[in-house]
C-alpha cells in the first residue's frame, strides 16, 4: 500500500544476505569516530562503510571477530548500503576498528546528513582500475595456461609459469586471501577460506595454471555479482533524484536566492515555480496551484493547494506559482522517512533466505570436511596418487562453492522492493514480498491507484439548457474546447 503522508512507515528489521546471523537492535547514539545517523527510527550510533562487506557471512565473520570485545553493546548492519553502526564506548572504538581490520575488513567513517544519500553516494563500483587489475589478471592466467600446455617441459618455463600464475593470483585475488587466511586463522570456513585452501593446494601440487585459471574466474564472478547487487541497490536511487538538491530561499532582505535544501533551516520561506519539484515540507503561505503528489502519497490526480495546505518534498508543482514556510529539514522530510524505511526493509529476510542462510552456514563445513575426506580416503578405497586425491579434493572445493545460491535470494528481494518503491508502493520487507502471492482480494480506495491517473475524455453528451436549443452540438464543443484550452488543469487538458 502507499505510505501515509504523515506517519512514517516502521522500518523492518536489516540483516543481509548470505548465510548470517539476526542483526542486532538498532544502537543507541555513542560516542567515537564517523558520522551518526539523523534520520528518524534509525539506529543512532558511530556509522562507518565496508565496501568489501558484500553479503551477511561477512557480516557473520564481523561478529565472530567483535565476540567478547568489552565495550561493545550493540551492532547494526545495513548490507544494502555497506554500513554498519556501532555502539560502543568511546574507549573501546579502537580495539573494535583493530579487530575488524585484523579479520581482512576496511571500515571508514561515513558522513551520512541526508537519509540515504549518503550511503548510495558511497555505492560500490569497482573502476577502471579495478577492471583494468582483473583483466591483466585473466590474461597472465591465460598466458600460464597456453605456457603449461604448449612450451617445453623445461626448469625454465616452468619457473615463468609459475610467475605468471602467480602474479594473476596475486593481483585477482589478495582481497580473497586476506579474509580467508583471516578466517583460517580464526577457525571459520567461508566461502574466502574455501577458495585461499584450493587455490594454494593446487599450485602446491604443481597444478598453478589451473590455480591462477580458478582464482581470476573467482574474482570475475564476484565482480559480476557485485554489480548484480549494486543495480538491486541502486534502484532506490530514484526516490533519491525526487527531491531537489537545490531551494530558491527568501533572504533577510527579501531576495530570492538558491541554496542547497539541506542547508535551509526550519520556518524558512521557499518558492516553487510552475514544473519544479518542491525541495521539502512545508506549508502553503502564498499561491495556489495543482500538485501531482503521487510519488509520496499515492494519489495520481494532481491536488489542488492553497494557503494552509501541507506541501511534499519530491512532488511536482504543475500550474501556479507557490510560497511555502518549511516544516522540516532535508533529513527529516515525509520523502526521507519513506527512503528509510524501504532502505531498512531491503535488509529483511524473507522466509525463503532464511532458509537459505541456514543451509548455507551448514553447507560449507560440510564440504570442507568431504574434502578432507576425498583427499585422504581416495588413495586407501580406489588405487589413485596421493596427488590426484588432493587435486580431486580441491576441485569439489571450488565447485562447490555457495556463494552464488547465497547471493540470489537478497538480489531479488532487494529489486523488487526497490522496483516497488519508485512506483508509490511501499513493501516493509522481504517477508511481505514473498508471502503476497498469497493475497486472494485486494481493496483499494483510489481509482488512480489501478489506472493511468490521467483524465481522458471518452464519451460526450450535449444537454442544452431550456431556451438554447438553437446551438449546435458542435458549436458547444468548439466553445468548450476553446475554453479548456486556456488552463493547464488535467480535467482541461483532457477536454481541450
Amino acid at each position: 500500500m502507499s505510505p501515509s503522508p504523515h506517519t512514517p512507515p516502521a522500518p523492518a528489521d536489516a540483516c543481509g544476505h548470505c548465510s548470517c546471523t539476526p542483526s542486532a537492535p538498532p544502537p543507541a547514539p555513542a560516542a567515537g569516530q564517523g558520522a551518526e545517523s539523523t534520520a528518524p527510527g534509525a539506529g543512532h550510533g558511530t556509522v562507518f562503510r565496508i565496501a568489501s562487506m558484500d553479503c551477511a557471512a561477512e557480516e557473520s565473520e564481523i561478529r565472530h571477530a567483535l565476540a567478547g570485545v568489552s565495550g561493545l553493546r550493540g551492532l547494526h548492519f545495513q548490507l544494502a548500503a555497506r554500513t554498519l553502526a556501532i555502539d560502543a564506548l568511546p574507549s573501546a572504538m579502537p580495539q573494535i576498528l583493530a579487530a575488524i581490520r585484523r579479520a581482512g575488513f576496511d571500515p571508514q567513517p561515513l558522513a551520512q546528513n541526508v537519509v540515504g544519500k549518503g550511503a548510495q553516494a558511497h555505492s560500490h563500483q569497482l573502476g577502471a582500475g579495478g577492471l583494468g587489475r582483473l583483466g591483466l589478471a585473466l590474461g597472465l592466467a591465460v598466458a600460464a595456461e597456453l605456457l603449461a600446455f604448449w612450451a617445453p617441459e623445461t626448469r625454465e618455463f616452468q619457473v615463468a609459469g609459475m610467475a605468471l600464475a602467480a602474479a594473476a593470483i596475486w593481483l585477482a585475488g589478495f582481497s580473497t586471501y586476506r579474509k580467508g587466511v583471516a578466517a583460517l586463522g580464526r577457525g571459520r570456513l567461508n566461502i574466502n577460506a574455501l577458495m585461499t585452501v584450493a587455490v594454494t593446494g593446487a599450485f602446491v601440487i604443481g597444478q598453478w595454471p589451473e590455480a591462477a585459471m580458478v582464482m581470476a574466474l573467482y574474482a570475475l564472478a564476484e565482480l559480476i555479482e557485485a554489480r548484480s547487487v549494486d543495480r538491486a541497490r541502486n534502484a532506490i536511487k530514484g526516490l533519491l533524484d525526487l527531491a531537489p538538491d537545490t531551494a530558491e530561499v527568501r533572504q533577510p532582505h527579501g531576495a530570492w536566492q538558491q541554496a542547497a535544501a539541506a542547508s535551509v533551516a526550519l520556518d524558512a520561506l521557499v518558492r516553487i515555480r510552475p514544473g519544479a519539484r518542491v525541495p521539502l515540507d512545508g506549508v502553503v503561505i502564498a499561491g495556489a496551484s495543482a500538485v501531482n503528489q503521487a510519488s509520496v502519497t499515492g494519489e495520481s490526480m494532481p491536488v489542488d493547494k492553497t494557503v494552509g495546505d501541507t506541501l511534499f518534498a519530491g512532488t511536482i508543482n504543475d500550474t501556479g506559482t507557490l510560497e511555502m514556510r518549511v516544516t522540516a529539514t532535508a533529513s527529516n522530510t515525509t520523502l526521507a522517512r519513506i527512503i528509510h524505511a524501504v532502505e531498512q526493509a531491503q535488509g529483511s529476510r524473507a522466509p525463503t533466505q532464511q532458509f537459505v542462510d541456514k543451509f548455507a552456514a551448514i553447507y560449507t563445513p560440510v564440504v570442507f570436511a568431504l574434502a578432507v575426506a576425498v583427499a585422504v580416503l581416495m588413495p586407501w578405497l580406489v588405487d589413485v596418487a596421493w596427488t590426484q586425491a588432493l587435486y580431486k579434493a580441491l576441485v569439489l572445493l571450488v565447485i562447490a562453492c555457495p556463494c552464488a545460491l547465497v547471493i540470489a535470494t537478497p538480489v531479488t528481494v532487494v529489486s523488487g522492493l526497490a522496483a516497488a518503491a519508485r512506483r508509490g508502493i511501499l513493501i516493509k520487507g522481504g517477508v511481505y514480498l514473498e508471502t503476497a502471492h498469497q493475497i486472494k482480494a485486494i481493496a483499494l480506495d483510489k481509482t488512480g491507484t489501478i489506472t493511468e491517473g490521467r483524465p481522458r475524455l471518452v464519451a460526450t453528451e450535449v444537454l442544452p439548457q431550456e431556451g438554447s436549443s438553437s446551438v449546435s452540438e458542435t458549436q458547444v464543443l468548439r466553445w468548450a474546447g476553446d475554453l479548456a484550452g486556456h488552463s493547464d488543469h488535467p480535467v482541461s487538458r483532457a477536454i481541450a
